[in-house]
């Protein structure tokens, strides 16, 4: 796959999800269910107050009554709730904010009556596509986890790789950045990137082929690897970054976006349905990526 369209059209269309939008009230999210309706990519909840909503749809052109979009009236302090509760009962199938802050809506998502809880962590998967390369890259977790433990790294590994599968990849590759190819003891990432390589040659870690420590141009470059010696399945040919911490994966997206021109698609793996938590400065179509990654992870 070298473009994010792509990953829109090939959305089934036959028996569109129902996404349940927290805090729907947002001209830009508004904007963005306007062309998935138009495009029949997915049906919706819009949650909120209701005449919010039909102030903001009214500014975006959007239709309410026609089919496929279903107003919930909420408060603002209910809105997450009801939009959650609506994933967990099985009436929708990926959670999506609003006008929303990113605290307020995984409080509902981590709520033990009514949330989403599956595994003991959460993490970002980013989809990039940048000019000039010939696929789409993978970059975790720039949103969640701060300093992940080796075991945290397990699971972000794991939330990625599932994410990639049901979005089309088959055995994804995995580079685990680090500043060097050698396992240094004074680096830690080098050491966690040994560790999880040798986890997945053991069968600990599944669906996917690990490899590193690799620093980030013997990940993604061919003449680079080559030109160091790195004799490897994943080295120049990574479909999926793992970074030690959330300054590296912060410094990676503004860069893939601001220096190379990147457009992405973003999802919160690791509940048991995604969550589509997009930046309210992200315009409509970059929600639009977000909600077809999220459509795709939502397959069982």
């Amino acid at each position: 796959m070298k473009k994010l369209d792509e990953l829109v059209d090939q959305i089934d269309r036959r028996s569109p999800k129902t996404v349940a939008v927290a805090q729907a009230a947002d001209e830009e999210v508004l904007k963005a269910v306007r062309m998935a309706r138009a495009s029949q990519l997915a049906e919706f909840f819009l949650v909120g107050d209701q005449t919010e909503i039909e102030r903001k749809s009214e500014a975006v052109d959007l239709d309410l009554s026609q089919e496929g979009i279903e107003v919930i009236h909420a408060s603002e302090k209910d809105s997450a709730r009801v939009a959650v509760k609506a994933v967990h009962s099985g009436e929708a199938h990926v959670v999506m904010k609003g006008h929303i802050d990113t605290k307020s809506l995984l409080k509902a998502v981590l709520d033990k009556e009514y949330g989403l809880r599956k595994g003991s962590v959460l993490s970002h998967v980013a989809l990039f596509e940048i000019p000039g390369r010939d696929k789409l890259i993978y970059l975790t977790d720039a949103a969640m986890n701060i300093a992940p433990s080796l075991e945290e790294k397990v699971q972000i590994i794991n939330n990625a790789v599932e994410v990639a599968t049901r979005a089309g990849w088959e055995n994804p590759k995995v580079a685990p950045l680090a500043a060097v190819e050698v396992v240094n003891p004074s680096m830690t990432a080098t050491q966690d990137a040994a560790m999880l390589t040798q986890m997945n040659r053991r069968g600990q870690l599944k669906g996917c082929i690990v490899d590193g420590p690799l620093a980030f141009d013997n990940a993604v470059d061919p003449k680079a690897a080559e030109q160091k010696g790195i004799v490897s399945e994943v080295a120049g040919q990574a479909d999926i970054l793992v970074v030690p911490s959330i300054e590296v994966a912060n410094a990676l997206y503004k860069s893939f976006i601001y220096f190379a021109k990147g457009k992405v698609a973003g999802v919160i793996s690791g509940a048991k349905a995604p969550i589509v938590l997009t930046s309210r400065a992200d315009d409509a179509q970059s929600k639009i990526y977000s909600l077809a990654l999220a459509l795709q992870a939502s397959q069982q």
